[in-house]
């Protein structure tokens, strides 16, 4: 072998041995399924190819040994945890009730909803064919082992985000209704949660992610994921206020529970909170005058849950993002606006979280109060993060662990929401 094709061989596995190193990485979950076998296949081929030469390159030999190697490491990591996770039975009252996953299959998560290690299910688009049969089934299984109904969370705001349509009827975003007269506006808003509601429920979905109550501001050209300047109704709190409360209100009618999102405000941001972490430099009396109008009146007007993001609030906690912050969460959140309903996280998946220390951020949003950690993209995750909350149970870390917290019961939506009382009883 010549030097120039050795250090081609080299060369030519320090790409698939990044891969290899990274596969677990949800940047990577789109071709995960197919990566895992071929870099297998491919690492050993070339590894047995080497070992055939009289004279070996040992280095080259450990690279394409590696290649396969570590991606085989890394799902018996995987599997093991996965293992033990589903044997932490005695662990799932204290610990389920605070996961909410999305899932590819209903094999995925049928024993994590029959061993009550989760308290709800994301679903959207990968599963919405199978959707309404596999909530029927999930819900008969809980019922069958003695445990409460699953939250189950969409994604439906209208317009750019309708992740379940089809087959839902795709309506138009909220933010058409802001030029009508303001009692037009209130009541278009609430006839139409009145309709969404309706199509959620007899889906089976029992919490939608909406409204978006962002105020509407200028998207950083490179942002492609968040998209709030398309998404928010308006850059007006009191419109944004007066239709997200009218259309929430049409929710309930149907025994939906509106979430207000993505607290402390996006809509001042400018980066996608997706991939890079993102600071909110306003003060906190410049957002109450304005940003975060839209959100106190959500959550006075009815039951409601409250989606922390993962931007940084400066003037509150300049060092973490809101969704793993306690003196965003429990100081400003639960202690200064006094409320004491579901606080959820966004995706704990998106990299802006998951890359900066996800194990301590998984501990440190559970004893911030954070109520649900919503793992909706990449679900493998949810046996790491388990595992890290369990962790963190036993060293004594979650000291400020909540109960899933009641909300107000309101007789529209009781049945829903009288879940949430059944477990902070347990």
């Amino acid at each position: 072998m010549t030097r120039l094709v050795r250090v081609l061989v080299r060369a030519g596995g320090i790409m698939p041995l990044a891969l290899g190193c990274l596969l677990r990485d949800p940047y990577l979950l789109p071709i995960r399924d197919w990566a895992l076998p071929a870099l297998l296949t491919l690492g050993a081929a070339v590894a047995l190819g080497l070992l055939t030469r009289r004279r070996p390159d040992i280095l080259a030999l450990l690279i394409w040994g590696a290649v396969s190697i570590i991606p085989a490491g890394l799902e018996a990591h995987f599997a093991l945890c996965k293992r033990q996770v589903l044997g932490q039975a005695d662990q799932a009252d204290v610990l389920g009730p605070h996961f909410m996953v999305g899932y590819s299959r209903f094999e995925e998560v049928a024993p994590l909803a029959a061993k009550g290690l989760i308290g709800g299910i994301y679903v959207g688009r990968r599963n919405v064919a199978s959707a309404k049969v596999d909530i029927a089934r999930l819900q008969a299984l809980r019922k069958a082992n003695g445990l409460p109904p699953l939250l189950v969370a969409a994604d439906q705001e209208g317009g750019l985000v309708s992740t379940l349509s089809p087959p839902l009827t795709r309506l138009p975003p909220l933010a058409g209704l802001a030029g009508l007269p303001a009692d037009q506006r209130a009541a278009a808003a609430e006839t139409y949660g009145r309709l969404q509601g309706g199509e959620l429920a007899a889906f089976g979905i029992n919490v939608n992610f909406s409204p978006v109550v962002d105020l509407k501001g200028t998207s950083p050209r490179w942002d492609r994921n968040s998209l709030i300047a398309r998404r928010a109704i308006a850059a007006d709190p009191a419109i944004v206020g007066d239709i997200a409360a009218a259309y929430a209100r049409g929710l309930r009618t149907a025994g939906i529970v509106p979430t207000a999102k993505h607290f402390p405000g996006l809509g001042r941001a400018q980066g996608d909170t997706h991939h890079v972490r993102v600071r909110l430099s306003a003060s906190t009396v410049e957002l109450e005058a304005s940003d975060w109008r839209p959100f106190h009146r959500l959550l006075t007007d009815g039951p409601a849950f409250l989606m922390i993001g993962h931007v940084v609030l400066n003037a509150v906690d300049p060092h973490q993002p809101a969704s793993r912050s306690r003196a965003v969460i429990d100081g400003l959140v639960r202690r200064q606006w006094g409320f004491q309903g579901t606080i959820l996280t966004d995706d704990l998946t998106m990299p802006s979280f998951f890359h900066h220390d996800f194990c301590q951020g998984v501990v440190e949003a559970l004893d911030a109060g954070a109520d649900l950690l919503l793992l909706s993209y990449d679900s493998d995750q949810y046996y790491r993060a388990f595992t890290c909350a369990l962790e963190g149970l036993r060293r004594g870390d979650l000291t400020r662990l909540r109960s899933v917290a009641p909300q107000p019961q309101r007789g529209e939506i009781a049945a829903p929401i009288a879940r949430f009382s059944e477990i902070s009883a347990r």
